[in-house]
């Protein structure tokens, strides 16, 4: 007989098993940080989630909003772990064309002293 499915889980097992964290460790000290909010607010480790609820969690790779569709507690697969929530992170922006400000090009060798003294110069050292 199959235990009956859980109607909670715990906001730090729940952000670990869909791949948020590495550890669950990490999971429950970012609880600890405010870097895990449940609906809006900041919730510590033991905060029950449940489906429906909105998850915005501080990351080292950026902010990530996902909703809750299913409950797991522990870690699985990474296509397991997905069918689990929706993401609605927004895409990142687009990467801005850096300007060089007539600075010498990626890869063309070792600068020389005259192109020591013109980025000195730009930048108003000199």
């Amino acid at each position: 007989m199959k235990p009956p499915a859980p109607t909670s889980v715990r906001v730090d097992a729940w952000t670990w098993a869909i791949r948020l964290y590495p550890t669950r460790s990490a999971a429950s000290a970012a609880c600890k940080a405010g870097h895990v909010k449940v609906d809006g607010v900041s919730v510590k480790p033991s905060r029950p989630v449940r489906i429906g609820d909105t998850v915005t969690a501080y990351t080292r790779g950026g902010e990530r909003i996902v909703v809750v569709t299913g409950l797991i507690e522990k870690r699985t697969s990474a296509s397991v772990a997905a069918a689990h929530f929706d993401d609605l992170t927004p895409a990142p922006p687009p990467k801005e064309e850096r300007s060089t400000n007539g600075l010498r090009e990626a890869g063309s060798g070792r600068p020389t002293k005259r192109d020591r003294r013109l980025v000195e110069r730009l930048r108003g050292r000199r």
